[in-house]
């Protein structure tokens, strides 16, 4: 029974964790990009620093009409905003936060299971464009198939590498085996994962699969309320997950600098905190990529950075052992 108990507490953690920690992202972006761009609107819904714009967000998208245009497929077009949402909440119950057993569930395959999870939410803005019937949803999810096989590759070969560091693809493994000195070697493939992972997300300066300059908004044109909001929500997910798992697999996680390890689980929230402070800066900083231009970064930059991280890695394991 106490077995039963403890891992119903530990999914209620994660689940709350998802519902809190996507909507403090979208919060924070509000306000940050409003400094950033000089948006003033953010910063009086509400009085104080314009505390309730989440509300009056959320106010808007459950007032708006759920539209289903007459020529969409109906069952795949009001179930892509789920399958894009919850493989994140997946993905976060394997994440550990804290020394020990502080994790939602171990997977002793953690960095595959991730992975594997995150590739199955770009189905959700594949299965948009697909059933939206307009053409312009159709380009933005054929952009989406291509940006994630562009850039699923370089991610993987730079979480490899962490892998091969710590001998072992379990997420609690890796941490307890994490040493600080990793960190000025592995930098190069701790960026690439990074870099690649916003290119997933769909986040700018890699957001062609959503130009609304080009495509009104790409996969979601057709999409209004509160399924709107989902796939928004997803986005913000999405952010605290490649944060988290940046956190557990080339920051340390839980372990704080010079042996501080006392704040345990504080110390994951606060790297995933400001790494996703880092997500926000470059979408108010970076202009848009083309398309050429984000597929060359991926198979010519990333890609071979990548391996060479594999490669270093392999030379220090051969040298240490």
């Amino acid at each position: 029974m106490t077995d039963v108990l403890d891992v119903v507490w530990r999914l209620l953690a994660v689940f709350v964790a998802f519902l809190v920690l996507p909507l403090v992202v979208g919060q924070a972006e509000h306000k940050a990009m409003a400094h950033m761009q000089g948006r003033l609107g953010p910063m009086y819904a509400g009085g104080f620093h314009g505390w309730a714009q989440l509300v009056a967000d959320g106010v808007k998208f459950a007032q708006k009409e759920d539209i289903v245009p007459a020529g969409a497929d109906r069952r795949i077009f009001r179930l892509a905003p789920a399958v894009a949402l919850l493989p994140y909440l997946l993905v976060l119950v394997a994440i550990p936060i804290g020394p020990g057993d502080a994790v939602g569930q171990a997977v002793d395959a953690g960095i595959f299971f991730v992975l594997a999870v995150m590739g199955v939410g770009v189905l959700g803005a594949l299965m948009a464009g697909w059933a939206s019937a307009n053409k312009f949803s159709m380009l933005g999810g054929l952009r989406t198939a291509a940006q994630l096989l562009a850039y699923e590759l370089p991610m993987l070969l730079a979480a490899a590498s962490v892998a091969m560091a710590a001998g072992t693809v379990s997420l609690v493994g890796i941490l307890d085996g994490f040493q600080w000195w990793w960190l000025p070697w592995q930098i190069v493939g701790g960026v690439v994962f990074f870099i690649a992972g916003l290119a997933e997300l769909q986040r700018p300066p890699f957001d062609m699969p959503v130009a609304d300059s080009e495509i009104i908004f790409g996969a979601y044109t057709e999409y209004t309320g509160l399924r709107f909001a989902l796939f928004l929500l997803a986005e913000y997910a999405g952010i605290v997950v490649l944060s988290g798992l940046t956190t557990v697999l080339f920051l340390g996680g839980w372990h704080g600098p010079l042996g501080a390890d006392g704040l345990g689980w504080l110390w994951t929230l606060l790297k995933t905190g400001l790494l996703a402070f880092v997500v926000i800066w470059l979408r108010a900083t970076y202009p848009r990529l083309r398309e050429d231009q984000l597929q060359k970064l991926a198979w010519t930059v990333l890609i071979p950075l990548a391996l060479a991280q594999i490669a270093l890695t392999g030379v220090v394991k051969v040298v240490i052992s």
